[in-house]
């Protein structure tokens, strides 16, 4: 634990000399003392401290200061630390000022000057105070804060960008977080310059991006090296296996991720079917160990990061960045898979990330506790989430437009959503709508069958219906079918237009596409088989063809 402050304040040079004397004898193993002579540069010290995440345990101020009494100073200092001790150093006639003020900032002792010997008339009570401060103080976990509204789009995808990361923070919500507004008055930003987020050194960025963020709480942003032999773009199961076996095959191997590594698998709440983990294990945890051992073998990892495009120069790829650097490699593994489609219905837009969602189940599922929430899609993706969200959520309703659950998940996951009482499933029915001032209020259900239409309260609206791939940046540098999957080995040579693109005398390899060294791995590529365990095994297969290729170049 870190050590607590003792803060003193008297514009009294000789008197400060003294206090801070006798305090930082008996109490300097046990806490760190701070004193001046300024009560504002006291005050800029506490709202500096808060920041940091430091603790005050006592406040000793003198009354007559000429930049402000000590009652209104420990007044504001009460603001920022309400439960720090408090004591008014006073002379005789400031003893009915100091009684008054025992309520009014909370008060908890007034000392009269002098205190001599301080072993009779300053140390037992200054213990007392200490001892009581000890005996209520719950120490705060040391992590990174992010201070906001809890519905803001834009504090959801801070706090999804952290979570995907793996980085460790603490959510404060304004509305319902006593603390929060100290945080905001410590860093003296306004509610309009919010989402605030405090790092652990003290250090505070109001309304960040994503690049802000990430280079702040350490994450790499510039590749170190002039070559690869590997780039990987996309870090979901797909890319992480491949940077696995990219690194410990010793090729020099760059992954590219432009929001969350872990792809969806990173926001499922538990996978139960992954070889090798019999009790399962969650998506963020399976992203943590991945991660975790492809640095060891050493990779680089550059997040958020995106790529503009790439173009193809004596066999050697480049490859652009929205930031305007470029990446130089030998070989380039596609790994972007899929996303969730959007719920095209009137409203929707005006709700994402203040109550509705695409994935993301775990990031706000503490924010959904005892709520009515709804979960559309009937995927093994949504019946994880309605399992874990049925931990917090009074009701959890999943809403499918088949007539049984078992149409569309797995036989295990049915199961237990069946043995689960607060969770409904609402079957032949479709979300047709979306209503509420600024934040997710009402949805309306329309039954396919019987055409019955109703609107219900809904505090969050979770989507996992249907995917579509991440290649739109790719544009036409490589073969895609009508739906945008990359075409690939034996696929790609059922296209007219392979031949016209295809030089080498060879065939391509099995995940390689219409470009000789770029490949397609896991859901992006077309013909591939779902899941993570598919996708974990086409990341692997994808390196395998890669160093066949450079041992051709």
């Amino acid at each position: 634990m870190k050590l607590p402050y003792i803060i003193i304040v008297d514009d009294d040079e000789q008197v400060l000399r003294a206090i801070q004397r006798d305090i930082r004898n008996e109490y300097r193993d046990e806490y760190k003392i701070a004193a001046t002579q300024s009560a504002n540069e006291a005050m800029d010290l506490i709202k500096e401290l808060k920041l940091k995440n430091d603790v005050v345990a006592l406040i000793i101020s003198d009354q007559r200061m000429p930049e402000m009494e000590g009652i209104s100073f420990l007044a504001l200092a009460n603001e920022i630390f309400p439960d720090a001790r408090k004591v008014l150093l006073t002379a005789y006639a400031d003893i009915e000022a100091a009684i008054k003020a025992i309520n009014h900032v909370k008060l908890d002792y007034y000392l009269q000057k002098p205190w001599h010997p301080p072993e009779e008339k300053l140390f037992p009570i200054i213990n007392d105070l200490l001892n009581e401060w000890h005996a209520l103080y719950k120490p705060d976990p040391d992590a990174i804060r992010i201070i906001g509204y809890q519905w803001s789009p834009k504090s959801h995808t801070l706090k999804e960008f952290l979570s995907g990361n793996l980085v460790p923070f603490i959510w404060m919500d304004i509305e319902n977080n006593p603390d929060a507004e100290k945080y905001i008055t410590s860093a003296r930003v306004d509610n309009a310059e919010l989402p605030l987020v405090v790092l652990k050194d003290g250090h505070f960025l109001a309304d960040p991006s994503l690049a802000e963020l990430a280079e702040k709480v350490g994450l790499q942003q510039k590749a170190i090296k002039d070559m690869y032999d590997v780039l990987i773009i996309g870090a979901g199961p797909a890319g992480l296996a491949a940077s696995v076996y990219g690194s410990c095959e010793g090729l020099k191997t760059l992954l590219i991720e432009r929001s969350n590594p872990g792809g969806q698998a990173s926001s499922s709440a538990r996978i139960e079917n992954y070889l090798g983990f019999p009790t399962g294990l969650s998506g963020p945890e399976l992203t943590q160990r991945a991660i975790a051992q492809t640095l060891r073998f050493g990779t680089e990892i550059l997040t958020p990061q995106e790529v503009k495009n790439i173009t193809v120069k004596d066999g050697y790829k480049i490859t652009e960045l929205m930031d305007g650097s470029a990446i130089h490699s030998k070989a380039i593994v596609i790994a972007t898979g899929v996303a969730y489609k959007k719920l095209e219905i009137p409203g929707i837009d005006k709700f994402t990330g203040a109550g509705v969602y695409y994935g993301a189940a775990a990031v706000e599922a503490k924010a959904c506790r005892d709520e009515k929430i709804y979960i559309v899609g009937g995927g093994n993706s949504a019946c994880q989430a309605a399992m874990y969200m049925s931990k917090f959520a009074s009701e959890v309703n999943i809403i499918i437009r088949k007539e049984a659950l078992s149409q569309t998940a797995a036989h295990y996951l049915v199961e237990n959503i069946s043995q689960t009482p607060n969770i409904n499933v609402i079957v032949n029915t479709d979300v047709i709508s979306c209503g509420g001032t600024s934040i997710l209020e009402t949805i309306t259900l329309k039954n396919a069958v019987t055409g019955e239409e109703k609107t219900v309260p809904a505090k969050a609206l979770f989507i996992y219906i249907g995917t579509k791939p991440g290649t739109d940046w790719l544009k036409e540098i490589v073969l895609k079918e009508s739906n945008g999957f990359i075409l690939s080995g034996t696929e790609l040579m059922k296209d007219n237009l392979f031949h016209t693109t295809w030089k080498l005398k060879r065939e391509p390899y099995l995940p390689e596409t219409s470009v000789p060294g770029i490949f397609a791995s896991g859901d992006v590529r077309y013909g591939a088989m779902t899941g993570i365990s598919a996708a974990v095994g086409e990341g692997s297969m994808a390196i395998r063809f890669v160093r066949k290729y450079l041992q051709e170049m």
